[in-house]
């Protein structure tokens, strides 16, 4: 085939197949930035073909004006606002405002959604029955995925997605509850009571809260912990259509419930190539062990006959330095020197590894940089939280990010049913032999 571009402001694509000679002519469409993307819709019906493109690496499956990335230049926005400004001067559910309704909040807008999510946060009771009905050793991601899912049973009257304001209900309410989910599959694991939340603490507060409280003592909440807690769930609210957030799409475009998406996400993100990529970086750590072994892994991370990687560097999407790290590795060193942690060997290893890693030549030619993932694993291990709720702290984040998304699917006119096609490599046609004359 062959293609080319027209001129003038409604730009085609005509591609031409060169073993029939018949054309079609396809239009080029611009979003706000980017590059511009052909619309295939028809090359079907015209042609008589389908695209071949595992991983939709170059496909775009919707259309959407919640968030941007441009890996090239290192940029995140979320509605325009650059990840950044968001960080510092926003807490959590002013971008969850802002992710859901696109503007960020008044005071009084502020005030009322405030109200409403902290008014939700609560879980249906007879939901302690379900958590109970688990092992006390299974994963929390698993016991999330059955949470969230399980919803749709509890709370019948926002589950009708015809209905805007049962769309908004659920909103807020997969926002409210995720960490109260979260807390107590936490809490499950160790076989400690639940937490409730409290009315009178913020969001990132009453996570930390519901985390680490217990009935017996009053936990106090370190002030940095908790701005950095508000700061790790901005930066991974949303990321554009990642593999997590593709499958709310998909799972939302055929009807179902926006728990039940919800769910399907959590289990996306579950995979260790996804969300668990920072547990991967504590893994790394474990096994180069220490500070003195770290030459010897760098050689190793070089020699391309060689299967270690150095997880937490690079990334799929930046092909700069991922711009929520900057923030990340603030946070970071922050956390640590609030705590005091000087003398963690892993800690340790991991602020060694950065900083050859930034000066490598290896390491800069390619563009490879700690990544959100790296620090992140590390601020978790500082506050103690375990690797298994490393994904789960992950999914609490994502899900202001997939429940807009799963709303502007929702409401897009030109959304369908996903229905991707195949290239098959199968049999041809054969004839069934009767079991006895095979």
């Amino acid at each position: 085939m062959s293609q080319d571009q027209g001129q003038g402001t409604n730009k085609n694509v005509t591609i031409t197949d060169n073993s029939t000679g018949k054309q079609a002519t396809f239009p080029l469409i611009a979003g706000t930035d980017g590059p511009p993307v052909i619309d295939i819709r028809k090359l079907h019906a015209e042609l008589g073909y389908f695209t071949y493109d595992p991983g939709f690496i170059a496909t775009g499956s919707c259309e959407s004006d919640i968030t941007f990335i441009d890996g090239d230049q290192g940029i995140l926005l979320h509605r325009g606002y650059p990840i950044e400004q968001l960080v510092e001067h926003c807490n959590f559910l002013e971008v969850c405002y802002l992710l859901l309704n696109g503007q960020l909040p008044n005071p009084e807008e502020f005030q009322e959604f405030e109200s409403v999510i902290t008014n939700h946060t609560l879980l249906h009771e007879q939901l302690q029955y379900f958590y109970r009905g688990f092992r006390r050793d299974a994963h929390p991601m698993a016991i999330m995925c059955g949470v969230a899912g399980a919803l749709s049973a509890f709370y019948h009257d926002s589950t009708d997605i015809s209905d805007p304001q049962q769309r908004l209900i659920a909103s807020h309410r997969m926002i409210a509850k995720m960490p109260t989910i979260a807390g107590w599959a936490y809490k499950y694991s160790l076989g400690q009571p639940f937490m409730y939340p409290k009315n009178e603490l913020g969001y990132a507060e009453n996570f930390l809260w519901m985390l680490f409280g217990n009935p017996c003592e009053n936990y106090e909440i370190n002030p940095i912990v908790a701005k950095a807690m508000d700061r790790i769930l901005i930066l991974h609210a949303d990321h554009e259509q990642n593999a997590s957030t593709s499958t709310v799409r998909l799972s939302g475009s055929s009807g179902a419930n926006p728990f039940a998406c919800i769910s399907a996400g959590i289990a996306s993100l579950w995979g260790p190539a996804h969300g668990g990529a920072n547990e991967a970086v504590l893994n790394m750590l474990r096994e180069i062990g220490n500070k003195s072994n770290i030459d010897e892994y760098i050689k190793k991370a070089k020699d391309p006959n060689d299967p270690f990687r150095l997880m937490g560097f690079g990334h799929r999407v930046y092909k700069n330095f991922d711009p929520r790290a900057k923030i990340m590795q603030q946070t970071c060193h922050e956390v640590l020197n609030e705590l005091g942690i000087t003398d963690e060997p892993l800690l340790e290893l991991a602020i060694e590894l950065e900083r050859i890693a930034l000066e490598d030549e290896y390491f800069v030619s390619r563009k490879l940089y700690p990544n959100v993932d790296f620090y992140s694993g590390i601020i978790f291990q500082a506050l103690g939280i375990p690797t298994t709720m490393f994904t789960v702290l992950f999914a609490v984040a994502r899900t202001v990010g997939w429940i807009s998304q799963w709303k502007e699917m929702i409401e897009d006119p030109n959304q369908k049913i996903g229905r991707p096609r195949q290239l098959y490599t199968g049999q041809a046609p054969r004839f069934v032999t009767p079991i006895s004359e095979r």
